[in-house]
C-alpha cells in the first residue's frame, strides 16, 4: 500500500511562492501523480499531473504559474507554485495511480483514476 505524506503548505501573500512536497513509501517509478486542490464547497480539481512517460498536465488556471517535477532518488514529487492568487487557496492534495498493468490511457486530471491519496496540505493566500 503505497503511502503519501504532503509537506510545504502555509499562508502566502498574492504574488507569492510555495513549493509543496509529496514524499512516497515506495518508488514511483510506475506511478502516475497528479496534484489536485479542494476549495471550501467546492469539488476537487486537478491542478497538475505527470505521467509515467514524463508527461505533465495543468489547467488554463495555473499553466504558466505552477511547475510538477519528481525526484526519483528520494520518491518525491514537488509541485512548484509561482505568482500565487487568492483563488488558489485550498487544501492541496498529491495523488497516485500505479500504471504497471494499465492496457488503456487514462484521464490524469481526473479524481476518480487515482488509487493513492496523501492526507492534504492547506495552501492560504491572503494579504
Amino acid at each position: 500500500q503505497l503511502q503519501l505524506v504532503e509537506s510545504g503548505g502555509g499562508l502566502v501573500q498574492p504574488g507569492g511562492s510555495l513549493r509543496l512536497a509529496c514524499v512516497a513509501s515506495d518508488t514511483l517509478e510506475h506511478y502516475g501523480v497528479g496534484w489536485f486542490r479542494q476549495a471550501p464547497g467546492e469539488e476537487r480539481e486537478g491542478v497538475s499531473c505527470l505521467t509515467t512517460r514524463g508527461i505533465t498536465y495543468y489547467p488554463d488556471s495555473v499553466k504558466g504559474r505552477f511547475t510538477v517535477s519528481k525526484d526519483a532518488g528520494t520518491n518525491t514529487v514537488y509541485l512548484q507554485m509561482n505568482s500565487l492568487k487568492p483563488e488558489d487557496t485550498g487544501v492541496y492534495y498529491c495523488a497516485a495511480v500505479d500504471r504497471r498493468n494499465a492496457e488503456t490511457a487514462y484521464v490524469c486530471w481526473e479524481p476518480d483514476e487515482y488509487d493513492y491519496w496523501g492526507h492534504g496540505a492547506q495552501v492560504t493566500v491572503s494579504p
